[in-house]
């Protein structure tokens, strides 16, 4: 009788005190009290964790995407802001790298969620910039392997928006 009641002061911690039932749930794991679990509650914790992963890792590519297609298509910002828009670069390429190392296995979720990625980075960029969409190219400006190299840049679109250098 005593694991129902058990499974409900933890129930009720996570409601309560989360930092608490996180801690009490890793004792309970590390002492092998496995009936004390609340495993409802672990569970739906751990496959949060997975869909977090996954959001992070996109939304960070779309952040990526939409700087190198400034630095490509914002022909009146670019000279000014390059600096800044490379640095940003960097951090994403970085931040996506660490994130696969940790990883691997989102590597194919990350080659699923490319185009629509780059689609999002196209409107985004087309807001920030408040260019039309259409400067943006539809197809994307790289591979995914070029996107995520750290020497990799897109050549300058001289269009005729903005000054050209």
């Amino acid at each position: 009788m005593v694991k129902p009641i058990i499974q409900s002061v933890t129930q009720t911690l996570y409601d309560q005190d989360y930092y608490l039932w996180l801690r009490t749930t890793i004792n309970q794991l590390r002492t092998g009290q496995f009936s004390a679990v609340d495993l409802d509650n672990l569970l739906e914790e751990l496959e949060t964790m997975g869909r977090r992963e996954k959001r992070t890792i996109e939304s960070l590519l779309i952040k990526l995407l939409q700087h190198l297609l400034k630095l490509k298509c914002w022909d009146e910002e670019r000279e000014r802001n390059q600096g800044h828009w490379k640095g940003e670069i960097r951090t994403f390429r970085r931040e996506i790298k660490k994130a696969l190392k940790d990883s691997p296995s989102l590597k194919p979720y990350i080659l699923e969620i490319f185009d629509e990625c780059y689609q999002d980075a196209r409107a985004e960029a087309s807001d920030r910039s408040q260019l039309a969409i259409d400067i943006f190219p539809f197809i994307p400006i790289g591979s995914l392997e070029q996107i995520l190299d750290e020497n990799w840049f897109p050549e300058y679109n001289h269009n005729h928006h903005g000054k050209a250098d």
